[in-house]
């Protein structure tokens, strides 16, 4: 018989729904956690549970705006992992509530419950001095963090990529019903796209105490990739022949904020304007070892990766790959 004691440690997730989030929760679940996934809503999250075993995932109500919910939420955890972030704001849930006030919340709840093993995801370009809503409201949230839990262990990744994301899916999408994407600032911009999985890993390794406490890593893969390269990669797996058309930032923030109110628009101005800025692990953090081999982590490639899932947007779907030695 297993005695209270002997439990497994307890893990508070907040956004273990999200993209991010759920592979955190397979990550932990796997590495023996019982984890509590804090969520808005708990009965859309019912779909964690089969990613660890019988009672392994408990979905729970709470809301970044209420302290209390946040308070019940940590209640009782060995650590807590914040991995809630918006880009786009939808009513009460704007940049400034969630990836600042937020933040704060659950630090400050989690230091009131005594939990110094703290992980909270931030990204690549975290700026206080930024004028995008997300890049700042993101090194708010970071500086509360620390502010509250000094020993927290604070991630950026570069953008995420995997089965679900929406970066590659994204312009999969668009190459599959025009053969003419737009370039935004001409596709220059570098980015170093890191696998979901990789993230979640790097999180795991983090809440079992393996990296340094009160340290900034940075989460980018093995390749530095231009967004003209990224798109290209794109409609070459979808079984698409783009065109490009340079389009510059400006004008790209201009139509992403005139078609804000469009359900489903492509992308948001905050978008435009992180993708018209370089996002790849710092030298500094290289050197330092504040990166995903310093974690003993060795990235996954994207070409190892996105073929596997943007074959959906191939005209014929899997089929069109068959024969084909795919």
């Amino acid at each position: 018989m297993t005695l209270i004691s002997q439990q497994p440690r307890l893990v508070t997730v907040f956004g273990g729904s999200g993209f991010i989030g759920r592979h955190i929760v397979r990550a932990l679940a796997a590495a023996g956690y019982r984890v509590r996934v804090a969520v808005r809503r708990p009965d859309l999250a019912f779909h964690l549970q089969p990613l660890g075993g019988v009672g392994q995932i408990v979905p729970v109500q709470a809301n970044l705006r209420f302290a209390d919910s946040v308070r019940a939420a940590v209640a009782g955890a060995d650590a807590v992992v914040n991995a809630v972030g918006v880009l786009r704001a939808a009513g009460a849930q704007t940049a400034a509530a969630v990836n600042a006030d937020g933040a704060r919340r659950i630090a400050e709840a989690a230091r009131a419950a005594g939990i110094d093993r703290f992980v909270h995801l931030s990204a690549i370009g975290a700026d206080a001095t930024s004028t995008v809503a997300y890049a700042h409201s993101k090194a708010e949230g970071e500086a509360a963090v620390l502010a509250a839990v000094p020993d927290a262990v604070i991630l950026r990744p570069s953008v995420v990529f995997g089965p679900e994301d929406h970066f590659f899916n994204l312009f999969a999408g668009l190459a599959s019903l025009t053969p003419l994407l737009p370039l935004i600032g001409g596709g220059t911009t570098r980015l170093q796209p890191v696998y979901v999985e990789d993230v979640a890993a790097a999180v795991a390794r983090a809440v079992a105490g393996a990296a340094r406490p009160g340290t900034v890593y940075e989460l980018g893969g093995p390749d530095v990739m231009t967004l003209a390269d990224c798109m290209a990669l794109a409609a070459r797996e979808s079984g698409r022949k783009a065109r490009f058309v340079k389009v510059s930032a400006g004008l790209a923030r201009a139509l992403a904020r005139a078609t804000a109110w469009v359900p489903g628009s492509p992308l948001a101005a905050d978008e435009v304007d992180m993708l018209a800025t370089d996002n790849v692990v710092s030298p500094a953090a290289i050197a330092d070892g504040r990166d995903l081999p310093g974690l003993g982590l060795p990235p996954r490639a994207v070409a190892a990766i996105v073929p596997g899932y943007l074959y959906r947007f191939l005209p014929h779907g899997q089929y069109d790959r068959v024969g084909h030695g795919a």
